[in-house]
């Protein structure tokens, strides 16, 4: 579990006496990963830049790969004598997730890539904080940092991964565009039906998403998007986040993690475009997801995979095949009697 946490409207203004305590020296700097959108914009001024702290805007158009984390740990590297007294990241999920990556990958030798599974990490990481700017993903509190590697979409899952601090401040998600806070949102939800449908399920878990599920329902169904419902958001994005830790998800992101791999797809609207399909295996949780696209007037792209040829349809059959744990979660044991490559296939095709 994350352990330590601060929460509400402003609360950003109290970064400078959570870090000073965690600086070395002054040559030991911190260094901020800020998503793109912000560069100069007023939320920077609310940063305590001191002494040598570096901000690096990244780019956040496509998901975080392996060797982005490996290049930016190379820069850190070579461009400061003094090993970092932290890493911080300001932005959304890739943003939480490079962050959570790049203090990993200072304290362990390889590449990100080597790291991508359950329980490979072996050294805790540098000091690293998490400062969300839009709600739903989770990575906020989740012991993953999901990156696109060069064989497979996977995460670095370990012990080691969750932040040592997160900053939760509502009000650093207000112009979050209604698409992008639909997506991220369903993600969560999405979190939450797989959570509490899940054969992992079990009472600790079960009394996150069901805290989670109950907000998401009163955001998307009964909300409006003012501060209120942004708390509520947040607030839901750590308990879904907080279920699956402790269980998994399942078969939408088994899926979705194959389309981004492959299409480039980004994880939130990729999970909408393989759950309105899963009825299947998720009935109720998909009529609500319509209800909630209706009423947000949410309409999701169709024939995303209609130009997939055979090798990249077997490509993504195979990144989605080889997340076993999700599957385990969503069918059983006994799940690969129940999954082949043709259903997946199939699946897809939908798409």
């Amino acid at each position: 579990m994350v352990p330590r946490v601060v929460y509400g409207p402003g609360c950003i203004d109290q970064l400078d006496s959570i870090l000073m305590p965690k600086r070395r020296n002054t040559e030991a700097p911190f260094i901020y990963l800020v998503d793109a959108v912000f560069e100069d914009k007023p939320l920077l001024g609310k940063l305590p830049l001191r002494f040598e702290d570096r901000l690096i805007f990244i780019d956040t158009t496509e998901e975080p790969k392996t060797e982005q984390v490996d290049r930016l740990v190379a820069l850190l590297q070579d461009n400061f004598e003094e090993i970092p007294s932290g890493i911080i990241g300001l932005g959304g999920g890739s943003i939480l997730d490079l962050a959570k990556a790049v203090a990993l990958l200072m304290t362990n030798p390889g590449s990100a890539a080597d790291y991508q599974g359950w329980d490979l990490v072996k050294r805790p990481g540098l000091y690293h904080v998490g400062i969300p700017t839009i709600s739903g993903t989770g990575a906020e509190v989740s012991r993953t940092a999901v990156l696109m590697g060069p064989e497979k979409k996977l995460g670095l899952n370990s012990d080691h991964t969750p932040f040592d601090q997160v900053v939760l401040d509502p009000e650093l998600t207000e112009g979050v565009p209604n698409h992008q806070w639909f997506y991220t949102g369903m993600d969560c939800y999405i979190h939450c039906v797989e959570s509490l449908n899940g054969t992992y399920l079990n009472a600790f878990s079960q009394s996150y998403g069901e805290k989670a599920m109950e907000l998401c329902k009163e955001v998307f169904l009964n909300g409006e998007r003012d501060l209120a419902s942004r708390e509520k958001l947040m607030m839901a994005s750590w308990h879904g986040g907080m279920s699956i830790a402790y269980s998994q998800v399942g078969v939408a992101h088994a899926l979705s993690y194959g389309l981004s791999f492959l299409l480039g797809v980004r994880h939130g609207i990729g999970n909408c475009l393989v759950f309105r399909h899963l009825s299947d295996f998720y009935p109720e949780g998909v009529a609500l997801f319509h209800e909630m696209c209706e009423k947000h007037k949410i309409v999701l792209p169709k024939d995303i995979c209609s130009q997939v040829d055979d090798a990249g349809m077997q490509t993504m059959v195979k990144v989605a095949l080889s997340l076993e744990p999700l599957w385990e979660n969503a069918l059983g044991a006994d799940w690969k009697k129940q999954v082949s490559p043709e259903l997946i296939e199939g699946l897809y095709r939908k798409i």
